[in-house]
């Protein structure tokens, strides 16, 4: 058997965060580790050096413009899409979100997918909405035309 020797300075950690649930090391002068849980269920030690989530600028083409979302990095494309419909005026389950070539679920993780700091994404409306829309306005206008309904003649 071989004994590794180690320094105890190594495992202690100031005891800034209230959320630590773990104590390393015993007696006086031992530090707290936090833990969090990141998106996928994994029990992980939480990273120093960050306050809070990472935030990260998305561009959003929309073909003819593009407007520039700030959205935590642990986001999913879901929420993207409620941010974009403040800004864009279409509702979410309008929207496709294409990363990379590919159209994204609502479940995905931005940072699973691989979505970093100024990376871009296409939004597109959604064909089959649209043109249910075009046909909804077409028979409205219709229906401004003419208001009175001509009587059948037999």
């Amino acid at each position: 058997m071989i004994k590794l020797r180690y320094s105890k300075r190594l495992f202690k950690r100031s005891c800034s965060s209230s959320k630590a649930t773990a104590c390393v090391g015993g007696g006086g002068g031992a530090g707290e580790i936090g833990w969090e849980v990141r998106p996928g269920g994994m029990l992980v030690q939480k990273r120093e050096g960050r306050g809070g989530e990472e935030v990260i600028l998305v561009r959003v083409s929309t073909g003819f413009a593009w407007h520039d979302v700030s959205i935590a990095a642990t986001s999913t494309f879901g929420e993207l899409k409620v941010r974009l419909s403040m800004v864009t005026g279409l509702e979410p389950r309008e929207q496709r979100l294409l990363f990379r070539g590919k159209e994204k679920e609502d479940t995905d993780h931005l940072h699973m997918v691989g979505v970093r700091d100024k990376d871009k994404v296409l939004l597109l409306e959604d064909p089959a909405l649209k043109d249910m829309k075009v046909r909804a306005a077409l028979a409205a206008a219709r229906v401004m035309q003419s208001p009175c309904q001509p009587f059948i003649q037999v």
